[in-house]
């Protein structure tokens, strides 16, 4: 596994420390209106929601925010309704880009997205296009400063997880989507911190890209993160962390 859980890291950090809370919380906002209108407002009975929360108690989120968020899902106050949309493309290199998109105007956002990625040396494509290089599945990123390897490996495997990872300065834990919970409460009950604890696209085969492209790509990157319709995007870069930590 390779540029994957870097990537994960570096948006962690930036997020911690950077004006783009206000957009993350606005995500997240997203994210929960869309899981409680689709799976009801019980985070105890709905998956999809109970993750939103927990992403946006782990960001600091107001209890109040996550309530109202949650209510205007359920009906019980008004708000916008979002359309869950999968989009796929490419990237400069021909690496493949999946994009979940929830949109309350889907001409609008397919319009924006075909530009930015026309622009930054990408296409927009059909759907089905890239969508079979990835495998969806529970993701956790953990800085090997965090946490010992062996102690970090018996955690996750006992609580489920399929495979822990060596990628550059972090471990990546891959779990099934439905041990993704019992893994995830297995961290934080460790007091394990996690740069990255989402259900994921994981590529199943990486592009190299140097120089130029590479940079390209990162750009790429960032303008799709800031789109305010994109709740996640995903690709199968493989850039060195150098060049990573030089955007960054």
């Amino acid at each position: 596994m390779s540029g994957h859980s870097k990537w994960h890291s570096i948006k962690h950090k930036k997020a911690a420390t950077d004006s783009k809370r206000g957009r993350i919380f606005t995500r997240l906002i997203k994210e929960m209106t869309a899981a409680a209108r689709n799976g009801g407002g019980d985070s105890d009975a709905n998956p999809r929601l109970r993750l939103a929360v927990a992403t946006a108690k782990a960001s600091n989120m107001p209890a109040e925010n996550i309530k109202r968020a949650i209510m205007r899902g359920t009906g019980e106050l008004p708000g916008v309704s979002y359309e869950d949309v999968n989009y796929e493309g490419y990237g400069p290199g021909g690496v493949a880009i999946f994009m979940h998109v929830l949109t309350d105007n889907r001409n609008r956002t397919v319009a924006e997205l075909r530009h930015l990625l026309s622009k930054n040396g990408g296409n927009l494509g059909e759907n089905g296009c890239v969508g079979w290089m990835f495998d969806r599945k529970g993701y956790f990123v953990v800085e090997k400063s965090a946490a010992d390897e062996e102690k970090l490996l018996d955690l996750a495997l006992g609580a489920g997880a399929d495979d822990m990872r060596e990628d550059g300065g972090n471990f990546e834990i891959l779990t099934s989507p439905e041990n993704f919970d019992a893994v995830r409460t297995a961290l934080e009950s460790s007091k394990v911190p996690t740069a990255a604890a989402e259900i994921s696209m994981v590529p199943q085969n990486y592009v190299k890209l140097e120089g130029k492209s590479a940079q390209t790509m990162l750009k790429l990157m960032e303008s799709l993160e800031d789109h305010e319709d994109i709740q996640n995007v995903w690709s199968n870069f493989d850039i060195d962390e150098s060049e990573l930590q030089e955007a960054s």
